[in-house]
């Protein structure tokens, strides 16, 4: 009780400190402080480049501070992976910490799989689990310090004046004292990577082409039947006609499960993340943390719903689409 005590007195400390620097640093405080202001990163949709581009013959191809972060998603999926099967192996019954806490994530996750797909669980819970926590680790990047905030200061020819004053190895501050003004705007190192419209679609994607193979897996050709239904065009021409219209129907519902899946994930962790650095840019200090804690639940929730999303349509796909069902029907 005694070090538990020590360790919420210590924090404490840290965060008076943490706020007093902050006033100093970026408010003025009592006309004692700096007064700094920093450069708000430009709100543009596509990836800035940090690296030259390379031609390739698929398209140019450069290092942005999205594929960073997607690199660095990576590694923490991988090492989650790592310290899991390392715990199992030592026999630890009860897995604590982060460990613990993924591992109740993929036993709730695992639960849904096999209330909704049934025998299919196998094959589709792993695709249900790596999607949602790719997204969840690639959301949950905005909330570092330093995301979006640090990077390189290029000039800009109409992204707004500032006047820049170099502060150690960053040049991503300005000092309203300088009577020199410039165009210029910043491209952050890292970038999250679900406001990139590449990796959404490209998830979206993966997403809905696996929906289609589990499809042909558990019906094989008949699967195609829902988007093709010609049969019954002669023998019964009004239901026929129907039948052939709902299979365009379904036909343009797969092409907008990618954008539904693409556009839903960019435009919340997009909003968000605008959201926080113009909230950072207008009261620097410590104003942020409501909107932290805010953007917290979205990512989580956006994660939970294209994973969810996603399993539920595969789990769909395995099961037949009521064809016989269709004809007692028309009988």
């Amino acid at each position: 009780m005694t070090e538990t005590r020590k360790q919420r007195v210590w924090g404490r400390w840290v965060v008076l400190a943490a706020f007093i620097l902050g006033l100093f640093l970026f408010t003025g405080f009592f006309g004692i402080g700096l007064g700094i202001k920093v450069v708000m990163p430009t709100v543009v949709l596509p990836a800035e480049p940090l690296t030259a581009k390379i031609p390739t013959p698929l398209g140019p191809f450069f290092l942005s501070g999205t594929l960073v972060a997607l690199l660095f998603a990576d590694l923490v999926i991988i090492g989650l992976a790592i310290a899991i099967s390392g715990a199992i192996k030592k026999g630890d019954l009860i897995l604590t910490g982060i460990v613990g806490a993924v591992e109740a994530l993929l036993e709730m996750l695992h639960g849904m799989t096999e209330g909704t797909a049934g025998k299919w669980t196998k094959a589709i819970f792993p695709w249900f689990a790596t999607i949602t926590l790719l997204v969840m680790v690639a959301n949950w990047t905005e909330m570092i310090p330093g995301v979006e905030t640090i990077g390189l200061i290029e000039k800009a020819e109409a992204h707004g004046v500032y006047n820049i004053q170099p502060l150690g190895p960053f040049q991503n501050v300005v000092n309203p004292a300088l009577g020199e003004h410039g165009e210029y705007l910043l491209i952050p190192f890292v970038r999250v990577v679900s406001t990139d419209l590449n990796f959404t679609v490209a998830l979206a994607l993966v997403a809905v082409v696996m929906i289609q193979v589990f499809g042909v897996r558990a019906q094989g050709g008949a699967y195609f039947s829902k988007f093709w239904n010609t049969g019954t065009v002669f023998s019964k021409p009004i239901f026929g006609v129907i039948d052939f219209g709902v299979g365009l129907l379904e036909v343009v519902s797969e092409f907008s499960k990618v954008l539904s899946f693409a556009f839903r994930l960019f435009g919340n962790i997009f909003a968000g993340s605008v959201l926080l650095f113009v909230i950072g840019s207008l009261v620097p200090v410590f104003a942020q943390s409501i909107f932290y804690l805010l953007e917290f639940f979205v990512g989580a929730i956006q994660a939970f719903v294209f994973g969810l999303l996603a399993m539920t349509f595969m789990a769909q796909a395995t099961q037949g689409h009521g064809g016989e069902h269709h004809e007692e029907a028309h009988a």
